[in-house]
C-alpha cells in the first residue's frame, strides 16, 4: 500500500492565494486531503502530529480568508504548523521535517515569509501579534507589507502569565488584532488549573449549546437581524457567570465558542471579523487534538510527538535499545528516594511524561504538581515549598528553565533555598533543533552564588546525583542529563550521595589530561583509544561538578600534565570558563600549562541527528582526539578537525 495519499485538489495548491478561487465545498475537500498529507508526511519523518491534525480546518480557513504573508499568522506553539507549511510553498520539502538541512518542526522566520515570527516555546503569540499590529499602525515597513495580525494560541499556552500580560496591554492599546484560542483540551499533557476549567465551562453548560446566537459572540459584529436576540442571549449567559466575560474584561471582544472542525462556522466568523473588527478580538475555537486519525485520537497525549510510524496501524518504528533512557532513570530514582523520604515532592511545567515525573505521579499523586506551561510560577512555587520544609524537585527541560531564570535568581538563589533542579534535555537534542537545545544552563546557573551544579556522565551517575540532591539541604542544587538512552552501564539499585565538589579519575595517563563534564565522557574514552594508536595515553577525569569545582583534582591534573582540555555539552561561560578562572587565579598558566576548552560553538545549530549536531559542534571522539594532537603539536594525517 502506498504511503502517499491521493490529493488531486491539494496538488493544485502551491500558495495560499490559490485558495481564493475555491468554493466552500472545495475548501472542505481540501481539508480532507491536507489531513491525509500531514499524516503521511509525519509517518515518514516523525514529529508533532496531534496538534497539526487538530488545526487542519482552521489552517485552511485562515489562509482562505486572510491575505498571507501580508496578514501575519503567528502559530503558538509552532509545532501545530505542519499543515500551514504544506499550504505555504513548502509541500515539496514536507518530508524533510526535522531532518538535517530540512524544514524546521516549528515556525521559522528564515525559512519562509509565511512564518512571520518563530515559535518553539509557548505563550508568545499574543505579544508578537500586538507588536505587528502596532508596527503596522506606526508605519512599519517589511517586504510583504503589514496587514492583520492573527495569533493562534492553544489553551495550554493560556496557562502562562505572558499571555495575559499581552492581552492586558492589547486591550489598553485597543489595536485591531485577532486572537484565536485553539481550545483542544490539551497542551502536551492534559491541561491543569483554573483556566482549563474556565474554558471547559464555556462550552459544557447546556445554555451555550442551546443559544447558538450567543456562540457567535460580539453582538456588534453580527448582521442587524440577529443582533437583538444575540444581545439578550449574551446578557443571560453573563448572568450565569459563563461566556467570554474574562476576555472582555481584558478589553477583547469575544466570539465563541465555535466548532473548529466545521468550515460552515469558521469561514463566516473569520470573514465577518476581517470585514468589521476594529479593536482586539478573541475567537474561541473548539478543536480535537489528533482529529481524523484514530491512533492519535486514542493516544493518551493525542499523538503529541511520534517517531516514524505505520500509517495504517499507527505503530511507531522505534529503534530497540538495551539501555534505559536518562529520563526514565531520573523518574525511577526519584520514586526510590521518595519512598524513603515523605518530604520529597516534584514540580513540572506541563511535561510530566517528558520529564519522567509521570512515574512519580502514579506512585505519589499528592506530592506531584503539574503547574501547566508556567515555568516562572513553577520555580517560585518550588522555592516556597522548600521554604515550607519540603524537598522539591523542579523538573524542567533546560530550554524551558530559561523562562524562569529571574525566579531562579531572586526567589531561589538569593534566598539560598534548597530547590533541586532536574534539568532534562541537556546538550544538543536532535530533531527539535536550536530552540530546544540545552546549551546555556551551566553558564546561567554556575555563576549564581551558593548553587551546586552537577552533570551526569552516564545513567548510573544520574542515579547517584538524584540521591545527592535528595540529601542536600544547604541551598539550591541542579543536575543535568541529556535526551535519549544511556550507555548500558551497570546500574545500582539505589543511588549513593556523592561528596559535594568531588570529581573522579577514570583512567591514568600522562602528557595530556582530558577533563569531561557530562556525557561527552563516552566520546572522550573513544578518543583515548584513537590516541593510543599514536602512543598517547591521556588521563581521563569526570568532573561531576561545575560548582563547586574539585580544586584539588584540577590543580593536580594541571601540575602533572603538559596540557589540560575540558570538554562539555554547553556554551562558553560554563564549566570550562570556571576551570580557566581557577587556573588563572592560581597562576598555573605562568608555569606553561597548555589549556583548551571544548564547548558548543557560538552558533545556533539547526536540527539534525544528535551525532551530526555534535560533529558540527566539533565534539565527537575523532574531533576530541584531533584537539589533543593539535595542542601537543603532533602532525595529523588527513583532515584536521580541531
Amino acid at each position: 500500500m502506498s504511503n502517499t495519499p491521493e490529493t488531486p485538489l491539494l496538488d493544485q495548491i502551491r500558495r495560499p492565494a490559490d485558495l481564493k478561487g475555491l468554493s466552500d465545498a472545495q475548501l472542505e475537500q481540501l481539508t480532507r486531503e491536507l489531513r491525509a498529507e500531514t499524516i503521511s508526511a509525519v509517518s515518514v519523518t516523525g514529529g508533532h502530529l496531534g496538534a497539526g491534525l487538530g488545526v487542519v480546518e482552521l489552517t485552511v480557513a485562515l489562509h482562505a480568508v486572510f491575505d498571507t504573508p501580508r496578514d501575519k499568522i503567528i502559530w503558538d506553539v509552532g509545532h501545530q504548523c505542519y499543515p500551514h507549511k504544506i499550504l505555504t510553498e513548502r509541500r515539496d520539502r514536507i518530508r524533510t521535517l526535522r531532518m538535517k538541512d530540512g524544514l524546521s518542526g516549528f515556525t521559522k522566520r528564515s525559512e519562509s515569509p509565511y512564518d512571520p515570527f518563530g515559535a518553539a516555546h509557548s505563550s508568545t503569540s499574543i505579544s508578537a501579534a500586538l507588536g505587528f499590529a502596532v508596527a503596522r499602525d506606526l508605519g512599519g515597513d517589511v517586504p510583504e507589507g503589514l496587514g492583520d495580525a492573527i495569533a493562534v494560541i492553544g489553551d495550554g499556552s493560556m496557562s502562562a502569565g505572558m499571555a495575559y500580560e499581552a492581552m492586558n496591554n492589547a486591550g489598553a492599546l485597543n489595536k485591531r488584532m485577532i486572537v484565536i484560542l485553539n481550545d483542544n483540551e490539551m497542551s502536551i499533557a492534559p491541561p491543569v488549573g483554573a483556566m482549563s476549567s474556565y474554558l471547559s465551562r464555556l462550552y459544557s453548560e447546556a445554555p451555550l449549546h442551546e443559544l447558538k446566537a450567543a456562540a457567535k459572540g460580539a453582538v456588534s459584529l453580527l448582521p442587524e437581524p440577529f443582533r437583538e436576540g444575540a444581545k439578550r442571549a449574551k446578557e443571560m449567559l453573563k448572568g450565569m457567570a459563563v461566556g467570554g466575560t474574562l476576555f472582555e474584561q481584558l478589553g477583547f471582544s469575544y466570539l465563541g465558542p465555535i466548532d473548529g472542525h466545521d468550515l460552515d462556522q469558521l469561514l463566516p466568523v473569520l470573514r465577518t471579523v476581517k470585514q468589521r473588527a476594529t479593536g482586539p478580538i478573541l475567537i474561541h475555537v473548539l478543536t480535537k487534538k489528533g482529529k481524523g486519525y484514530g491512533p492519535a485520537e486514542q493516544a493518551r497525549d493525542k499523538g503529541h510527538a511520534t517517531a516514524k510510524f505505520n500509517v495504517v496501524t499507527g505503530e511507531q518504528k522505534k529503534a530497540p535499545s538495551n539501555a534505559p533512557s536518562y529520563t526514565s532513570v531520573f523518574g525511577d530514582s526519584l520514586v526510590a528516594e521518595a519512598a524513603a523520604d515523605e518530604k520529597i515532592c516534584a514540580v513540572t511545567a506541563a511535561m510530566p511524561d517528558g520529564t519522567g515525573l509521570n512515574l512519580f505521579a502514579e506512585r505519589y499523586p499528592s506530592r506531584c504538581f503539574d503547574v501547566g506551561i508556567a515555568e516562572q510560577h513553577g520555580v517560585t512555587f518550588s522555592a516556597a515549598l522548600a521554604a515550607g520544609g519540603m524537598k522539591p524537585f523542579c523538573a524542567m527541560y533546560s530550554t524551558f528553565l530559561q523562562r524562569g531564570y529571574d525566579q531562579v535568581v531572586h526567589d531561589v538563589a538569593i534566598q539560598r533555598l534548597p530547590v533541586r533542579f532536574a534539568i532534562d534535555r541537556a546538550g544538543l537534542v536532535g530533531a527539535d533543533g536550536a530552540t530546544h537545545a540545552g546549551a546555556f544552563d551551566v553558564a546561567f546557573l554556575a555563576n549564581l552564588p551558593g548553587f551546586v551544579v552537577m552533570a551526569a556522565a552516564d545513567e548510573a551517575e544520574l542515579r547517584h546525583m538524584v540521591a545527592t540532591a535528595a540529601a542536600y539541604d544547604d541551598g539550591p542544587i541542579a543536575f543535568r542529563y541529556p535526551r535519549g538512552e544511556g550507555n548500558g552501564v551497570e546500574m545500582p539499585e539505589r543511588g549513593t550521595p556523592l561528596e559535594i565538589g568531588k570529581g573522579r579519575i577514570v583512567a591514568r595517563g600522562n602528557k595530556v589530561a582530558l577533563l569531561s563534564f557530562g556525557t561527552r565522557l563516552a566520546e572522550t574514552r573513544k578518543a583515548a583509544e584513537t590516541l593510543a594508536a599514536k602512543g598517547i595515553t591521556p588521563t581521563i577525569a569526570d568532573a561531576r561538578f561545575a560548582k563547586p569545582l574539585d580544586r584539588d583534582m584540577i590543580l593536580a591534573l594541571a601540575a602533572d600534565h603538559e596540557a589540560l582540555i575540558t570538554i562539555e555539552e554547553g556554551a562558553v561561560g560554563g564549566f570550562g570558563s570556571h576551570v580557566a578562572q581557577l587556573l588563572a587565579e592560581e597562576g598555573v598558566f605562568d608555569a606553561g600549562l597548555k589549556f583548551r576548552s571544548m564547548v558548543l560553538p557560538d552558533i545556533f545549530i539547526d536540527q539534525a541527528s544528535p551525532a551530526d549536531m555534535y560533529e558540527t559542534a566539533g565534539m565527537e571522539a575523532e574531533q576530541i582526539a584531533a584537539k589533543v594532537l593539535d595542542v601537543l603539536g603532533i602532525a595529523q594525517i588527513g583532515a584536521q578537525r580541531a
